[in-house]
C-alpha cells in the first residue's frame, strides 16, 4: 500500500515552510519557536521554519505581534470580530451562512499560505480547521480513546470536564492533521501520561459545578504545560523530518509503521 509523506523533505529539498496561526497567548507557538532554535543551535539547521504568524485578533489579547517582533518574524493580522461586524453576522459557523462567511475570511489567510510557499500551518488556538487545509492542531484529550460506536469519546472544548467527569484516571494531549470536522482528524501524537489528582471524591465533585470546573481547569492548564507544550512543536518537526506518512485510509504512519493509537514517546 503507497504511504504519502505529509511533508517530503528529500523532494523538497529545503526545511519544511511553517505559518503560525494564533488567537490568544501563543505559548504553543513560542515552545515552536524554541524547537526550531534550538534545533538550530544543536544541528546547524532546523528541519522546519517559521515563515510568518498570523492572528485573527488585533487587540492586546493576542500576543502574536509582541512574540513575532521579539522573533524577528513577519506578522500579519486581520482581526475577525470587526470581519463579522460590518456584514452584520455573528461569529458562529453553525449555520451555513456562518459557515460561508468563515470560508470568505479564511481566504485571506488562504492567500498568504500561498503566497508564501507553505508546507503546513500550526495551529496555536486559531479556528481554521473548516477551511484550511494541511493543519497540525492540539487538544487536551486522548483521541484514541473511542466511544462504543467508535466516535472519538472527548473532543470540544470541554474534554478535560468530561474526561474527569467519566472517572479517567489520566489525561493526555494528541495532536491531529485536522480535516473539516471538530478533532475528528487523523491522529498524529499522544502525550504521556498526567495523573488525575482530585481534592475530594469524584462523587462529590459531580454535586459541585463550579469546584468540578475549577479542577477541570487546574488539570487543562497543567497538562497544557506536560502534554501540549511536549508533542505540539514534535509533531512538526517529525512532519518535517519526513516521519509521518499517510495511507488512502488516511491511517497514519511512523517510520513506515502504522500507529492507530497516536505515536507515542517516552521521551518527547
Amino acid at each position: 500500500m503507497p504511504l504519502t509523506p505529509l511533508f517530503d523533505p528529500r523532494s523538497a529539498g529545503r526545511p519544511m515552510r511553517v505559518a503560525a496561526f494564533m488567537s490568544g497567548s501563543g505559548t504553543n507557538i513560542l515552545k515552536l519557536l524554541d524547537l526550531e532554535k534550538n534545533l538550530r543551535a544543536k544541528e546547524g539547521v532546523s528541519p522546519f521554519e517559521v515563515v510568518f504568524v498570523f492572528s485573527d485578533r488585533s487587540d492586546g489579547t493576542c500576543l502574536g505581534e509582541r512574540i513575532a517582533y521579539a522573533r524577528g518574524i513577519p506578522y500579519f493580522s486581520y482581526d475577525i470580530r470587526t470581519f463579522h461586524k460590518i456584514r452584520g453576522l455573528k461569529r458562529t459557523t453553525a449555520t451555513p451562512e456562518g459557515l460561508s462567511a468563515r470560508k470568505e475570511y479564511d481566504r485571506i489567510a488562504a492567500t498568504m499560505v500561498k503566497a508564501f510557499d507553505i508546507d503546513v500551518i500550526a495551529l496555536g488556538g486559531y479556528m481554521s480547521y473548516l477551511t484550511l487545509d494541511r493543519c497540525v492542531n492540539v487538544h487536551p484529550a486522548d483521541l484514541s480513546i473511542l466511544t462504543p460506536d467508535g466516535q472519538r469519546k472527548y473532543v470540544g472544548d470541554r474534554a478535560v470536564l468530561d474526561a474527569i467527569s467519566a472517572g479517567e484516571r489520566a489525561l493526555r494531549s494528541s495532536t491531529i492533521w485536522t480535516d473539516q470536522g471538530v478533532d475528528t482528524g487523523p491522529l498524529l501524537m499522544v502525550s504521556p501520561p498526567l495523573e488525575v489528582k482530585l481534592p475530594e471524591a469524584l462523587e462529590s465533585l459531580l454535586t459541585n459545578r463550579e469546584r468540578l470546573t475549577r479542577v477541570a481547569e487546574d488539570h487543562k492548564r497543567r497538562l497544557k504545560e506536560m502534554g501540549d507544550w511536549k508533542i505540539f512543536p514534535r509533531t512538526i518537526e517529525l512532519i518535517a523530518r519526513g516521519r509521518f506518512t499517510l495511507d488512502e485510509h488516511n491511517r497514519i504512519y511512523v517510520d513506515g509503521y502504522l500507529v492507530p493509537d497516536g505515536f507515542r514517546e517516552s521521551q518527547p
